[in-house]
């Protein structure tokens, strides 16, 4: 058994990447200020410190492990109205964290990253060699956390991993999906299916896909959970290793729409809108990496289970 610190862990991925720790048998520390999670979404065993990760110097010692990193701002749009506030929280957060577990000889981390490093790839099939040009705030913060670890990894030997997540969706449990606002389209398909939206909008069914609309790859957040764990077993001293997860296929924003209704039962009516700017047609993740160095392949890639069980969750967490 080893003993965690899960920094933000109230959140959405956080939480459950936690009850995943627990059921392994780990003791776990959840540190989070609670501004974007749920103190119910803390997992039961766990500890719970409510704070930022900026004061992480007052709560670790030589008893950790490791640390797997959660807390950040995470909104595009909020990132390019206020962008000293995801410098701030997520570039100089994860520097006095990283100070912390420097003072406290913790030499582990898995960072959660994210595959808006990667800006608007020219190429759908997306690799951890692929150009990194972020297109707002919030991507920029997450790749200079990247050169950050890196950095950090080279002059004090950290054994850092971060993973690229791309789309997350499903629930695990009671561990779902809420954010407020709400900008995945997954839950806001099945806001419409509860009738707490009127419609669905698609944005854009002129590109060049078999129906129109843009492909993305969803991956389930119980098999996302699992390669963080495969990621603490795998770190290596002095090693910053970059992985994207995804399924390396993807769905159309249609085949989303459609699942839900199949799913539900229950009509969601569409309204047609212009493209949204900087919206490639198709956004894969090639998870190579992660198969050859964590001996990871994600195990719940039917778009059907996915939804189902972000609709269990949804249902359940209904406003």
């Amino acid at each position: 058994m080893s003993k965690y610190l899960v920094t933000g862990g109230a959140g959405y991925v956080g939480s459950v990447v936690a009850a995943h720790l627990l059921e392994a048998g780990h003791e776990v520390t959840v540190l989070d200020d609670l501004s974007t999670g749920f103190r119910a979404g803390v997992p039961e065993g766990a500890a719970f410190i409510e704070g930022r990760i900026q004061d992480a110097a007052d709560h670790l010692d030589d008893s950790y492990e490791a640390v797997l990193h959660f807390a950040a701002s995470s909104q595009v749009g909020e990132s390019v109205a206020n962008p000293a506030k995801y410098w701030e929280n997520n570039v100089g957060g994860t520097l006095a964290l990283l100070n912390a577990m420097r003072g406290a000889g913790l030499r582990k981390l898995v960072f959660s990253s994210t595959a808006a490093t990667y800006g608007e790839p020219a190429e759908g099939l997306l690799t951890e060699a692929s150009v990194t040009a972020p297109t707002n705030p919030y991507g920029a913060t997450k790749l200079a956390v990247d050169h950050m670890i890196a950095g950090e990894c080279a002059a004090h030997g950290l054994a850092a991993v971060s993973l690229r997540y791309f789309n997350v969706a499903g629930a695990y449990g009671r561990f779902g999906e809420r954010h407020a606002p709400e900008t995945h389209l997954i839950p806001l398909v099945l806001q419409v299916a509860l009738g707490e939206r009127e419609s669905i909008s698609v944005f854009g069914e002129d590109y060049p896909t078999p129906d129109g609309t843009c492909v993305r790859d969803y991956i389930h957040v119980a098999d996302l959970a699992e390669a963080h764990l495969a990621a603490l077993e795998n770190a290596t001293a002095g090693e910053h290793l970059i992985c994207n997860l995804g399924n390396g296929s993807g769905f159309s924003v249609r085949e989303v729409v459609e699942t839900v209704r199949k799913v539900t039962g229950r009509e969601i009516p569409e309204v047609v809108a212009p493209r949204r700017a900087g919206d490639p047609a198709v956004l894969v993740a090639s998870a190579r990496t992660a198969h050859e160095r964590l001996g990871w392949t994600p195990n719940r890639s039917d778009l059907t289970g996915i939804i189902s069980d972000a609709w269990n969750f949804a249902r359940t967490h209904a406003s």
